[in-house]
């Protein structure tokens, strides 16, 4: 293996997502491995991870497959390294601005679901004898 270059197998401990999750976002074309080794085994850098991270945060904020392809196309295409138009770098931070609204909104709604939950917990935590011996 190549120095920077990382199996699938240390990718997925480090991204906490599974060997067929990955696979899957490759299928997908959301993420492809940098290389492959002699071998034929998926090899991937820093970069691909960091991308694997930005699509295993997205997905408990109920983004879709189409939307995590569209702001990975604009940080993409900022970070290119190119000097963009006005215009066109404009229009991707307007895109990237959508997404950071649409994940606040779905972290607030997470957190009334989690104290929701919280307080149905306490609801039952209450119905339950104090005594740690009682059945």
């Amino acid at each position: 293996m190549s120095r920077g270059h990382m199996q699938i197998g240390e990718v997925a401990a480090r991204t906490e997502l599974s060997l067929r999750t990955i696979r899957h976002y490759e299928e997908t074309g959301l993420v492809s491995p940098s290389a492959r080794s002699q071998g034929g085994f998926r090899l991937y850098t820093e970069a691909d991870v960091a991308r694997l991270m930005v699509i295993r945060r997205m997905k408990p904020l109920g983004f879709t497959l189409d939307q995590m392809r569209e702001l990975l196309a604009a940080t993409d295409r900022l970070d290119s390294g190119e000097e963009l138009p006005v215009a066109e770098r404009a229009e991707l931070l307007g895109r990237i601005r959508a997404f950071e609204q649409d994940a606040q909104r779905a972290v607030a709604d997470l957190r009334i679901r989690l104290a929701r939950a919280e307080e149905f917990a306490a609801t039952l935590r209450e119905r339950l004898p104090q005594d740690a011996t009682a059945p």
